[in-house]
């Protein structure tokens, strides 16, 4: 596939459902709170493009909603990581081997160590499931991510000629972060970015499957799925609609993320050129 097929298709799919989701805070085709038990399990029709649930709610509508939902959790995430992260990765880098760069570097690590269904697990024992407590728990995950990315790229341009240049007219380690370093890694982040946000729209999909995401009645791609479990074989499109949903963002999500890389990056694209 060529470089520039990729960011396409992958914007292409990823903004069908950003429109979707941001349609649904106006209008969805019907209400995805009202429970109508009459027309349970209807198959598609003009009334229910994409048929009815075994409470009779409108499938189309409750996959723009999920697409809200999921988007949601998934973007504030990586805000938080990002909030988060790229300072501490930066200071790491800039005070390498310094007391600061280890702590930072064992906290990640600490991190790393619990996979974010298992703190999810931790914060709603405390605090009780919700969308919120889904986002506390995928941003922390992520924060060590971004902190590493940020550390590994700072350190290789720590040694080049520009940043020797600039210590040596008397900038200091916070204002060459800021100036030189942090610009000339923005691209990575970026694309690092587009992955954890795929993988942001995952994790919020599968601790709204275990029941630790976002709550009734809020609509979630996971909790479809957790709730067409039983009808998989009398009604498998309940499971297969929003299946396909969660497939079809993270793909785009992945292939606009690849395009970015190849278009950002000079070394991919002397190494295809």
């Amino acid at each position: 596939m060529r470089p520039g097929a990729q960011l396409w298709i992958g914007a292409g799919l990823s903004a069908v459902f950003l429109l979707a989701a941001l349609l649904s805070f106006a209008w969805t085709p019907h209400d995805v709170t009202a429970l109508n038990i009459a027309d349970k399990l209807k198959p598609m029709s003009a009334t229910y493009p994409l048929g009815t649930d075994h409470f009779g709610r409108d499938i189309l509508s409750m996959l723009m909603v999920g697409a809200r939902t999921s988007i949601a959790v998934a973007l504030v995430a990586v805000g938080i990581g990002v909030g988060l992260g790229v300072p501490l990765g930066l200071l790491a880098a800039a005070n390498r081997g310094s007391l600061l760069d280890e702590v930072v570097m064992r906290g990640n690590d600490l991190i790393f160590a619990f996979p974010s269904l298992v703190i999810a697990i931790l914060i709603t024992a405390v605090f009780g499931p919700s969308a919120l407590n889904a986002i506390l728990a995928i941003g922390i995950f992520n924060v060590p991510v971004f902190a590493r990315v940020t550390r590994g790229s700072a350190l290789s341009l720590w040694t080049l000629d520009y940043v020797l240049a600039a210590r040596v007219a008397g900038k200091g380690r916070l204002r060459i972060s800021v100036e030189h370093i942090l610009p000339n890694i923005t691209n990575l982040l970026i694309v690092q970015g587009t992955i954890q946000f795929s993988l942001g729209i995952l994790a919020e999909a599968a601790l709204s499957y275990v029941g630790l995401g976002a709550q009734p009645p809020t609509p979630s791609w996971g909790r479809m799925l957790a709730e067409a479990q039983t009808m998989i074989y009398t009604n498998p499109a309940l499971a297969i609609l929003p299946g396909l949903a969660i497939v079809a963002m993270v793909l785009g999500l992945n292939l606009m993320g690849d395009g970015l890389r190849d278009l950002l990056d000079p070394r991919v694209r002397r190494a295809r050129g």
